[in-house]
């Protein structure tokens, strides 16, 4: 399948400090890349570059074999669709109105726009939501308005930088649960995240093998692997430098720091 999204040899230097160096990655619809690492291994920097927010010093970026940089916003929108850490809403929009936007790509009217909005709060099980002010919901249910608002862009792949940061564990569990749906619907997902484990609530069994995983480290790619590869645990252990034993728990595969590799 050709590739929606190619990052080719992007560095990104500050100073004299190399935020990225030399990483690639290619993702095409229907692929799961999970990027993972330590904070200030370069995540956010890397998904910056992907989204043509930040120009790479070195390297290229192309979205459908186009540069990122000679895309317009609606252009962009039509390939990418992105949820930050943490979605900023500062004005009492309703969810209705905050999803509608999202198709702001489409030549289409007011009232279809938010006829799609309604399909894709539904999806989410949000639709009860839709006349409520975005910054009156908590913060579960903003990333899950946020989630419908991916739907409602209707972009084939969707990247995703630490959804689930500010999330308790519950609506951790409940946003990757969405996540796998849209992945299993033949979405392209980019999800970069420090935690590996999330992954699991976005899988079903037998799919693990499909799930790339691209570790980071200092700014530079430090493995490349599947999330079922026997070995996966022994990379993870040096990007993070713990000690970490992948374990089954009812009939996931999760991975466990042990200690310390240096011994403390």
């Amino acid at each position: 399948m050709t590739s929606l999204l190619e990052v080719s040899g992007a560095t990104v230097r500050k100073g004299e400090r190399a935020l990225l160096e030399d990483v690639s990655l290619r993702v095409a619809p229907g692929d799961f890349v999970a990027v993972v690492g330590p904070n200030g291994a370069g995540k956010t920097t890397l998904m910056r570059v992907a989204l043509g927010l930040q120009r790479p010093d070195a390297g290229r970026v192309t979205v459908n074999g186009r540069d990122v940089g000679a895309l317009s916003p609606r252009e962009r929108a039509a390939f990418l669709a992105w949820l930050p850490q943490r979605v900023q809403v500062s004005e009492p929009i309703t969810a209705l109105e905050h999803v509608a936007a999202a198709r702001y790509r489409f030549k289409e009217s007011h009232r279809r726009s938010e006829e799609s909005a309604l399909v894709a709060l539904a999806r989410v099980q949000a639709e009860a939501l839709a006349s409520r002010p975005i910054t009156e919901l908590s913060g579960g249910e903003q990333q899950r308005v946020a989630v419908a608002a991916l739907l409602a862009q209707e972009a084939p792949l969707v990247l995703l930088d630490e959804p689930a940061n500010f999330l308790d564990p519950a609506q951790q569990l409940e946003l990757y649960a969405l996540v796998g749906q849209m992945w299993r619907s033949g979405l392209g997902v980019l999800c970069i995240t420090h935690d590996i484990n999330v992954l699991a609530h976005a899988m079903r069994a037998g799919s693990e093998g499909r799930i790339r995983v691209l570790g980071l480290s200092k700014g530079r790619v430090a493995f490349e692997s599947h999330y079922d590869a026997p070995d996966l645990g022994e990379h993870l252990g040096r990007v993070f430098s713990v000690r970490m034993r992948g374990v089954e728990v009812e009939n996931r595969r999760v991975f466990v720091g042990m200690s310390l590799e240096r011994g403390e």
